[in-house]
Formats: structure tokens, C-alpha cells, sequence
């Protein structure tokens, strides 16, 4: 397996690993998949403020992918982004997810961020939880029954990792320019 920059032409498979989470899980409170051409604009976005957006590929099969998106748009919030991590069904537990998470929080290291917040769908989602718990991110709290998906109603649980010192110093830049506002 490799994990390397995700490209445009892999659309269909973001579509086709988002569409199924979308479908059947809780990952996401999307509940229609967005379409390959959707998933392409949503990959240029992230890819265009110069952050993370990478795939874990094997034997030419996209087998997930992650990326680290805006946490919010205010300006104050330049050093923290929102990490999401998707994961094709026949390849969890593989270490695909690690892989992926591992790869965006260096990338987002690197860059100067400081915090890094994972908001995951379904406080009973012990993979995405056991994933971030793994890398290091600590439990932020819950917000209980904020969405309701498939019949049920579903819990947002914050888990946040912080990157060069977190807020131990005063960055050494202003940061990226992640936002307009």
C-alpha cells in the first residue's frame, strides 16, 4: 500500500468510498453521495489553500482517502483544521485509515498548524475513535443527538491533536492564508 497526493482522476473513487459512508454509516450527516464531479470541486478546493488531501492505494485500487479541511472561516482559526479520514469497506482494518491520518498530520506539521480537531459521526464509532486515540488526539467532548440519520438520532464526538507545541508559544508566522474572512 502506498499513500500518496490524491489526483483529479481519482474522483470516482472518493465518490464511490464517500457515496457508501454516506449510504450506510454515520461518518458523515450527508445523507444523498455528491457525485465523482461534486467530490473533484471538493478535492480542489482543499488541494488549492495548499492542504493535505491524500489516498492510500493498492495494486492501482484507491482504498481510501484523507485530507485536512478549514476547521472554521474566521481568521482566528488559521492554525487549526478539521481532519476527515474515509475508508473503503472491504479494506478496514487493514491500517489504511492510520496510514492516511498519519500522512495528513504530518503534512499539516509541517506547514506550521497547531491544533488539528477530528469530529466523527456516532459516539459508538469505536474505529474512527480508536484510530485518532492511536495518533495521539485527545477526547474533546460530545455533542449529543445533533444529527438524525437513518432512523436514529446520532452524537458528534471532538477529539483534537495538537501539532508544533499547540498553544505552548506564539507561532513564528501568521500563517496560512486560509481564509478571506
Amino acid at each position: 500500500m502506498i499513500v500518496r497526493p490524491s489526483e483529479a482522476s481519482d474522483a470516482d473513487a472518493l465518490a464511490a468510498i464517500y457515496g457508501h459512508d454516506v449510504l450506510h454509516g454515520f461518518g458523515t450527516f450527508e445523507e444523498v453521495p455528491p457525485s465523482p464531479r461534486e467530490m473533484a470541486e471538493r478535492r480542489l478546493a482543499i488541494v488549492e489553500r495548499g492542504l493535505p488531501h491524500v489516498v492510500a492505494e493498492e495494486d492501482g485500487e484507491v482504498l481510501g482517502f484523507a485530507y485536512a479541511g478549514l476547521f472554521r472561516p474566521r481568521a482566528a482559526y488559521r492554525f487549526t483544521v478539521e481532519d476527515s479520514v474515509y475508508v473503503a469497506p472491504d479494506a478496514h482494518g487493514r491500517g489504511v485509515g492510520k496510514a492516511l491520518l498519519s500522512e495528513v498530520l504530518k503534512a499539516c506539521e509541517a506547514l506550521g498548524l497547531r491544533q488539528v480537531m477530528a469530529v466523527i459521526g456516532d459516539s459508538g464509532n469505536s474505529g474512527s475513535i480508536g484510530l485518532h486515540t492511536s495518533l495521539g488526539f485527545r477526547h474533546a467532548g460530545v455533542c449529543q443527538s445533533v444529527g438524525f440519520k437513518h432512523g436514529r438520532w446520532v452524537d458528534t464526538v471532538w477529539m483534537q491533536k495538537a501539532l508544533n507545541g499547540g498553544d505552548a508559544s506564539a507561532p513564528a508566522s501568521e500563517g496560512l492564508t486560509l481564509t478571506g474572512h
